[in-house]
């Protein structure tokens, strides 16, 4: 199945107005975006979701140690260079990008157990035992923040999905810093 990357001109109607406004935000339509333009329901969703955590209790760096997280662990090329980009953007100190994009402990004691509570729910499937959500909630973090880790992981499993099936290549705007997975998915690197 080949995926087309739309751009404002292709895109179906009822995906227009999402496209161009994100076209208008980011200065450019992320090819994520021109994927998903071909359901206009995807691509709402999609763009809700960003929207809604902009009200997060995560902070943006916070924000991204989760959605590196998930995107290194489903050996997600685009979304770990895309995110590294925003990463820098936000600025998230550069060794905990560099922790992030190695798949290791972070050296923030805070941070690292956000991206160790992210590890837990991906491994066991949203049943994160008690010990993991009591280290979470020891570094600082509450019921809010938990549900905003689960939104994060959810957008975040639907982008690296999509990108897996549609082998959604890394937009000029990110090249400096595609990745690669250390092993296995070859679905999801960029060329």
């Amino acid at each position: 199945m080949k995926f087309q990357v739309h751009t404002k001109e292709t895109a179906p109607e009822a995906s227009r107005a999402t496209v161009e406004a994100t076209a208008k935000k980011y200065g450019f339509l992320p090819n994520l975006f021109g994927v998903l333009a071909e359901s206009p329901t995807a691509v709402q969703a999609y763009a809700a979701i960003n929207k809604a955590l902009e009200q997060s209790a995560l902070s943006p760096v916070e924000q991204q140690v989760v959605a590196l997280t998930v995107s290194t662990t489903n050996d997600c090329a685009y979304c770990v260079g895309a995110h590294s980009t925003v990463a820098q953007m936000v600025r998230t100190p550069e060794d905990i990008l560099a922790g992030l994009r190695e798949q290791r402990p972070l050296s923030d004691r805070k941070l690292n157990a956000l991206r160790t509570l992210v590890l837990s729910v991906m491994r066991h499937r949203g049943w994160v035992p008690e010990d993991d959500l009591e280290h979470f909630a020891a570094a600082g973090y509450g019921q809010r923040h938990l549900l905003d880790v689960l939104t994060i992981v959810a957008l975040k499993t639907l982008s690296n999905y999509l990108n897996h099936i549609a082998h959604t290549q890394l937009d000029r705007q990110f090249a400096s810093q595609a990745w690669s997975p250390k092993e296995g998915c070859t679905s999801c690197l960029t060329t």
